[in-house]
């Protein structure tokens, strides 16, 4: 059944996604996947679609994941089947044959910067902020997003992000190519609808081979990446030391790790 907060539009060759849960900023429940996941194998069959606009209602792009929904919707599964389900239907965007541009306000976080990351142009509002704060959960960031953030930024700054958590506004997300424009929040979707209409307006074919050739430059790493958070977080969430983080944040009181 479609749900109303993941939204999918066609306007001519352009179809336009949008997350619109503003009441959570957005944030993604297990619902809220399948209709994501629904909407890209959807545009995946649509050879028509020559540019995907990938937006957020309200004040954030997306806050990540809303964390209380975990493993409500259907059957409870394992920690490891819930990530494959989220690698299966997040990789459905290297199926599509059209560029995805992603205009972010507010924040994008955790889990939903990531599946940023796996597009293929971001554009930030002057708001705009950028985080992964998984570590600071006892957790590491598992959507693959962290090969294309290496890629960007190379091995200081994502080294930073992702272990202390720290956020990146607009301004330095740009500086290190995680976005290519910074704009006012009054231009960010009529920049995002500029950029698609330049690619629409451009031979399917050219397109599709430039961006072939992009992809090919750094697909294998991400699905590598991915491959590899599959049996690392896998082997997190069964740990003794996160055992221990949980237990210690139950009863108040500081955590003793034995790194197993």
């Amino acid at each position: 059944m479609p749900d109303p907060r993941l939204r999918l539009e066609y306007d001519g060759p352009i179809a336009i996604i949008t997350n619109d849960n503003p009441e959570k900023r957005n944030a993604f429940d297990d619902a809220m996947d399948a209709a994501l996941f629904e909407a890209l194998a959807e545009l995946a069959e649509r050879p028509d679609v020559r540019a995907v606009i990938w937006r957020g209602e309200g004040r954030a792009w997306s806050s990540g994941r809303d964390v209380g929904s975990i493993g409500q919707a259907g059957l409870p599964v394992s920690h490891h089947e819930l990530m494959s389900r989220g690698h299966r239907g997040i990789l459905r965007i290297f199926d599509i044959e059209a560029p995805i541009i992603v205009p972010v306000q507010g924040w994008a976080i955790g889990g939903s910067f990531q599946r940023a990351l796996l597009c293929d142009i971001r554009i930030a509002a002057e708001d705009a902020r950028f985080m992964l704060p998984e570590v600071g959960h006892g957790v590491i960031p598992d959507t693959g997003g962290v090969a294309r953030l290496f890629q960007m930024c190379g091995h200081g700054v994502a080294s930073d992000m992702v272990l202390t958590g720290r956020p990146l506004d607009a301004q330095e997300a740009f500086q290190h190519g995680v976005v290519s424009r910074v704009v006012p929040n009054a231009d960010l979707d009529a920049t995002a609808r500029e950029i698609a209409e330049r690619i629409a307006a451009a031979p399917r074919v050219t397109v599709k081979m430039a961006r072939r050739v992009i992809r090919h430059l750094s697909e294998a790493a991400v699905r590598s990446s991915m491959a590899d958070e599959l049996i690392y977080q896998t082997f997190i969430n069964r740990s003794d030391d996160f055992a221990e983080f949980r237990a210690a944040r139950t009863e108040d009181r500081p955590p003793h790790y034995t790194g197993s």
